[in-house]
């Protein structure tokens, strides 16, 4: 399977989540024209799509919880979950929003925790209900995160993931009541 060359869109304005999509055992759904997920447990749902080694990630991320918990995963495998509820051993970038019970952002590689955390921080707190719009870019080893059109955290990566068992993206989640929405993939300029 190629890399994308086009944009891959998704706004989830379907009954299901779609053959597009592969999940690792989480109860997934759309409601409402929105992917909405609570309790996965790190069990992403992974898109069947390769991503180029230059991408452009762009997707709306509402938590309904105190906890926030809002994450996603990018140059995974496509296919790794957490099997026992422990630690999970991400296989590719993390983002994440609000993760331990709403008190720090990250972009870790290849895990969620101690020295695979690359760059952190503790404000702002996700508030519930709040949709927030999130723009990721990877260009060579550069990560970029921008929420709401403001630069959120940045990871300068001198040996990027990419190529096999790094091509794919998900969406994860733990416990915590979220929905997303406008998923837009493309390849970076």
């Amino acid at each position: 399977m190629p890399a994308l060359t086009e944009p891959f869109t998704d706004s989830f304005d379907r009954a299901d989540v779609g053959s597009d999509w592969h999940n690792t055992g989480a109860e997934y759904r759309t409601t409402g024209g929105q992917l909405s997920i609570a309790g996965a447990h790190n069990h992403p749902l992974w898109l069947r799509r390769k991503l180029p080694f230059n991408v452009v990630v762009e997707l709306d991320a509402t938590s309904r919880s105190p906890d926030g918990d809002l994450k996603v995963e990018l140059m995974g495998d496509g296919q790794s979950f957490d099997p026992d509820q422990g630690r999970y051993d991400p296989t590719g970038y993390m983002f994440v929003f609000g993760g331990w019970k709403n008190s720090l952002s990250i972009i870790s590689k290849l895990g969620e925790h101690d020295d695979a955390v690359k760059v952190a921080r503790q404000l702002p707190h996700v508030q519930p209900g709040r949709t927030y719009h999130w723009v990721i870019t990877k260009r060579g080893g550069v990560l970029d995160w921008q929420i709401d059109g403001h630069p959120f955290l940045q990871y300068l990566d001198p040996h990027p993931l990419w190529g096999p068992g790094h091509e794919f993206f998900a969406i994860n989640n733990w416990e915590a009541d979220a929905s997303y929405d406008n998923i837009r993939i493309r390849p970076a300029d």
